[in-house]
């Protein structure tokens, strides 16, 4: 999976990078970094949005007593995610605040273990490579979540997963997707030969990288050209046809804009990366399970991913953009 989700720093460190106009969103499930992306541009608008911060350190404080405290990594996916978090739970009559833009997992997790931060959005793959069983080779959403329940500490809880996933995506254009009647990473096996794999450069040694596309699903490209994570290099080599295929994140704004498909992975090449709920138990109730669970069932990645475009392409106000989603799915905002 990607940096930017296996450190926390993700859908959207790179992404964020390329789209929010500044330099500034698990590896995979085998191989994941421990770097973190500076806040970008995009981020510092989302904590200004943000429901209650403690001042210029986003982990002093903590919640009142019978209160939730909602936390972020830096990056724009994961603020946004908090604002819906946050905002479904105040409508439901929790006193819910938010502290964003904490940092990578190293960082966030521990406070989530102590009940500083009691609610944070995680995506269930990252979390069980990066931080809970970095030998886990489980792969589809089920086999993960139960792999997160039987290791994660006592006093932690994942809830529902969504749809919503951002992973690593083998991807095309609109184009090629059309003319090649390209819908699954099985289909590029009759043209592998003739096209070259961007990905970045590690992408050549994982175990879900091109190991893995040969072990899946048969592929071998006739070249890899080794590019950035998801970012501009990347965007632009795929569009410019410079590579046919990409290594680019589900939840990259610029499939809408650049008219992008992600093929699907029936084989789970790439491990699940659900955004889930991580909860300190203790500080649950049936309120914010119930509400949490009801998010979770109406966030596809479709829906994630139109979020993302509005905060990080458009430059959308993020509690807007979430109270928004939370009145389409009807569960308020």
């Amino acid at each position: 999976m990607s940096t930017r989700i296996a450190t926390a720093s993700g859908l959207a460190v790179v992404t964020a990078i390329a789209l929010a106009a500044v330099t500034a969103c698990a590896s995979s499930s085998s191989s994941s970094s421990s770097s973190a992306a500076a806040p970008t541009s995009a981020s510092a608008s989302a904590s200004s949005s943000a429901s209650s911060t403690s001042g210029s350190n986003p982990l002093s404080g903590g919640g009142a007593s019978g209160s939730v405290v909602v936390g972020s990594a830096n990056f724009p996916e994961s603020e946004l995610l908090a604002e819906v978090y946050a905002l479904a739970l105040q409508d439901k009559g929790v006193k819910a605040t938010t502290k964003l833009n904490i940092g990578s997992r190293e960082v966030y997790y521990p406070q989530v273990v102590k009940g500083a931060i009691t609610i944070f959005p995680e995506y269930n793959g990252a979390l069980l490579s990066g931080e809970v069983d970095p030998s886990s080779t489980a792969k589809t959403t089920e086999a993960v979540d139960a792999a997160l329940t039987a290791k994660l500490p006592s006093n932690l809880e994942i809830l529902d997963p969504a749809p919503a996933q951002d992973s690593d995506s083998m991807t095309v254009t609109a184009a090629t997707a059309a003319k090649y009647h390209l819908k699954t990473i099985a289909d590029l096996k009759k043209y592998a030969s003739g096209w070259v794999l961007g990905a970045p450069s590690e992408f050549k040694t994982r175990t879900d990288g091109i190991a893995g596309l040969k072990a899946n699903y048969g592929l071998t490209f006739k070249s890899f050209d080794p590019l950035d994570e998801s970012g501009p290099i990347t965007l632009a080599a795929l569009t410019s046809g410079r590579v046919q295929v990409a290594d680019v994140f589900t939840t990259t704004p610029q499939i809408i804009t650049d008219h992008l498909v992600s093929l699907a992975d029936p084989k789970f090449n790439f491990a699940a990366q659900n955004v889930i709920p991580l909860v300190y138990k203790p500080a649950l109730t049936a309120t914010i399970t119930a509400t949490l669970n009801a998010v979770s069932a109406k966030l596809t990645t479709s829906a994630l991913l139109q979020m993302d475009n509005a905060v990080i392409t458009d430059k959308a106000n993020y509690s807007t953009v979430a109270a928004g989603f939370l009145s389409a799915a009807g569960l308020g905002g």
